[in-house]
């Protein structure tokens, strides 16, 4: 039963164990993906990163084993991607290293392994995803303001109304100096309420810019 979690790749390597790994980076490319995508909005370009990030990165070791100097070139070209990627949030980071570290098991010939890693990781996600967070029910409100208008007492009544807890994130000048733009960091008494708030807003801002937004959202460049 042990043996199955053995290396595949012996002293020679050949086509078939080359197709072997290969496979197995897709099977672990595409658990990888699901996972990713569960409960989560992803682009079809993030998706197809996921799937095809364990098949490269096996091609390449495979291709750098036993030279140095090629292993040197290829970190040199691996240390470049960054400044060719967005920010991500914690989540798409941990895929895009489980990615790749499900290509490295693959190229060094533990197939079932990085299958059986790749299954774990990905399920241990999904339970993460289902599980609700403080975090999921947190928003960050955005409003604009004239610069007559008192925003440190305006608004009291209506957290006191509608949130649980707020607090006031920053306060920035807009239209040269004309306008004030607000952001707080609210939690909701009920969700269901959202419009009624931002109506009500509207009434003490003069009809102006009022935006609602999750919090992860709004910061999804911090981890």
């Amino acid at each position: 039963m042990a043996n199955i979690f053995g290396s595949i790749i012996g002293s020679s390597f050949t086509l078939t164990s080359f197709l072997v790994c290969l496979a197995a980076a897709l099977v672990c490319g595409l658990i990888t993906c699901l996972a990713a995508s569960y409960r989560t909005d992803a682009t079809k370009s993030y998706r197809t990163s996921l799937l095809l990030i364990p098949m490269i990165v096996t091609t390449v070791i495979l291709m750098v084993n036993g030279s140095i100097g090629t292993g040197i070139a290829v970190a040199g070209t691996f240390s470049l991607v960054k400044f060719r990627s967005i920010p991500g949030d914690a989540k798409q980071i941990v895929s895009i290293f489980l990615a790749v570290a499900s290509g490295l098991a693959c190229a060094c010939g533990y197939v079932a392994l990085a299958i059986l890693f790749t299954i774990i990781v990905a399920a241990v996600m999904c339970i993460i995803a289902t599980v609700p967070m403080s975090d999921d029910r947190k928003l960050m409100l955005q409003v604009l303001v004239p610069e007559n208008l008192n925003y440190m007492t305006e608004f009291d009544d209506l957290f006191a109304k509608y949130t649980k807890r707020h607090g006031l994130s920053k306060v920035k000048t807009t239209q040269m100096g004309s306008l004030y733009k607000l952001y707080y960091s609210i939690e909701m008494n009920d969700g269901s309420k959202i419009k009624e708030f931002m109506d009500e807003i509207r009434c003490r801002n003069g009809n102006l810019e009022v935006m609602i937004c999750s919090l992860a959202e709004s910061a999804s460049e911090q981890l």
